[in-house]
């Protein structure tokens, strides 16, 4: 454990509990809004030239060593991502296979990230469609732990939301989020530079299609975080890992937040207001 106050990003680790947390100072004065315009759109300070999709590393980096990147979806400020079309859906994988690859290629790297939080009530700051990468140094437990109980990611029964090609999303068993989902290839496959083309294919086509159920569900751009979970790429033998996509929104109704509480997080357990039969249910009735 290092015990720096200097702003730069600092791991440490519990000695009760044994969690891991970044301790980045920096942080604090990252700024909530840009003050003039949106440094993503074409021109802006992130993105000086014309673009379709494009990656940059994070100005306010939450750990050190280039391991913090943005991933911007279009030009286009006020598109969501399923606005974009399977075409449009298609880069984005294509750049998220990409920057894994490269990202994961790195001998100080062991998991590659892929991840997205939209909407203020899940800390995002600006409006324009984009997402993040994180890449550790070691393998985070919540990936670990899914990995060290085989992945198994059961079979969606009633909660089956939607299908594409090679693919199928549905809501989880007992998910700690009102509206949750999770996409899955049909194929074992552990990690998105491992995806053919089809298969790309088929995620960004079921990626559309989901995320465009949950902004009809609510009749609004629905606040939603979105991650990837995959085979780390620490050199060792990862038998079970498959590669799956989450997505869980805060909201248990149009503008109303499900909030997380003191006995929930002080006990680990959790009390899900929406079944998630229901949950499936009104997913695949909208459209």
């Amino acid at each position: 454990m290092t015990t720096s106050v200097d702003g730069r990003p600092d791991l440490r680790a519990d000695v009760h509990t044994g969690a891991r947390t970044y301790v980045v100072g920096s942080r604090q004065v990252r700024p909530n809004l840009p003050d003039a315009g949106c440094p993503f759109c074409p021109g802006g300070l992130e993105a000086p030239e014309p673009y379709e999709v494009r990656w940059f590393p994070n100005r306010w980096p939450s750990m050190p060593d280039g391991r913090c990147e943005m991933i911007l979806y279009t030009p286009t400020h006020g598109a969501t991502f399923w606005s974009l079309g399977v075409a449009g859906a298609r880069k984005i994988v294509d750049l998220w296979a990409d920057r894994t690859a490269e990202l994961g290629a790195r001998p100080d790297i062991d998991y590659v990230l892929v991840f997205e939080n939209r909407g203020a009530e899940v800390g995002a700051t600006i409006e324009h469609p984009h997402g993040q990468i994180y890449a550790f140094d070691f393998v985070p437990a919540r990936p670990l732990a899914e990995l060290e109980r085989g992945d198994v990611l059961g079979e969606p029964g009633e909660r089956l939301v939607a299908t594409a090609p090679g693919w199928r999303a549905w809501v989880p068993e007992a998910p700690t989020f009102p509206y949750a989902l999770v996409l899955a290839p049909d194929a074992q496959v552990p990690d998105l530079p491992s995806l053919e083309p089809a298969w790309r294919d088929g995620l960004a086509q079921l990626l559309v299609d989901v995320l465009e159920r949950l902004d009809r569900l609510f009749d609004a751009q629905t606040p939603y975080m979105l991650w990837i979970h995959q085979r780390p790429f620490d050199g060792g033998d990862w038998p079970n890992a498959r590669l799956h996509v989450e997505i869980v929104s805060p909201w248990r109704a149009a503008g109303v937040t499900r909030y997380v509480a003191a006995g929930e997080l002080g006990s680990g357990v959790f009390f899900n207001p929406v079944p998630p039969e229901i949950a499936a249910q009104s997913l695949r009735e909208t459209r």
